[in-house]
């Protein structure tokens, strides 16, 4: 009897792609009462869930600091109640700093106060944008940490325009020899003059001190503009003895775009972003801050 042949070994099937987590409830549209009688209007995504704890998450959308409104942060919003989140979108000014960043900080303000109702007894806050909303989320970490309130679990930032010599490599990759770009637009509108560029609330990545910021997640494609400036920062952050954590994803066509998509779409490597979230959430949920 002839021994059996020998089997050829298993090959292993590589791994599939995160799948995006839908969210679980429709946004809602709102306002929420500033100091002095100002009003923002802001869009909900998801709700408190009965006895248990959700993040609550200040989200900034994109658009070059000259466009873009809630519809435009439908995407990361509904990534980021997808992940486990309680989402306040906030459609900030489209004016010259500081008015955009101080508008952020106030709504941060008013979501800490109402955290428990948002999110659960215990829910920890955070911030997140993507591309110009990357900037002023990373702005108002900057003022949270200045005025020492509110305090923050997180920030997380999709692609942050943070550089406005808009210069880098990854810069001139997409931009070619083009002399002109609506990212120099957004930041020629966004400065009011050079010496706003020195501030650190207008360009954070300028700021020299870096200590005191909350953990970071910063994710940007391999062939995203902002590629190399978001790095740069994330290593500045890491060299302040901070928690960042970073992803590149290789397949990101044209990030940040599809970020900013509005209506149906499909945006490369939302699902491995989403569990990016997700991960940071379950990581900065025992770092509970002071």
């Amino acid at each position: 009897m002839q021994p059996d042949a020998p089997r050829p070994a298993p090959q292993s099937k590589p791994a599939a792609a995160p799948k995006v987590q839908p969210a679980a409830a429709r946004c809602v549209d709102s306002a929420i009462e500033l100091a002095a009688g100002q009003s923002v209007a802001v869009r909900m995504y998801g709700r408190k869930k009965t006895g248990q704890t959700s993040p609550v998450v200040v989200h900034f959308h994109g658009g070059a600091f000259v466009s873009g409104d809630l519809d435009n942060g439908c995407t990361v919003g509904g990534l980021l109640e997808g992940a486990g989140a309680v989402v306040v979108s906030v459609a900030y000014p489209l004016t010259p700093f500081p008015q955009p960043v101080d508008t952020g900080y106030e709504v941060l303000k008013w979501v800490h106060r109402n955290r428990t109702k948002l999110g659960g007894q215990g829910a920890l806050v955070y911030l997140a944008g993507e591309e110009a909303g990357g900037n002023l989320a990373a702005a108002v970490a900057l003022m949270a940490r200045d005025q020492s309130h509110p305090p923050l679990a997180g920030q997380i930032l999709l692609s942050p325009m943070l550089d406005p010599c808009v210069g880098t490599a990854s810069q001139r990759q997409v931009t070619g020899d083009a002399v002109d770009c609506k990212w120099v637009e957004g930041w020629r509108n966004f400065l009011r003059c050079p010496r706003d560029a020195e501030h650190p609330y207008a360009v954070p990545a300028s700021a020299h001190r870096l200590a005191g910021l909350p953990p970071t997640l910063i994710l940007v494609g391999d062939t995203d503009p902002m590629h190399d400036e978001a790095l740069a920062y994330a290593a500045r952050l890491r060299a302040a003895g901070l928690m960042v954590t970073q992803h590149v994803f290789a397949k990101a066509e044209k990030w940040p775009e599809p970020l900013l998509e509005t209506g149906p779409h499909e945006c490369p490597c939302a699902g491995a972003a989403q569990e990016e979230f997700r991960r940071f959430f379950d990581a900065t949920r025992c770092q509970a801050p002071s």
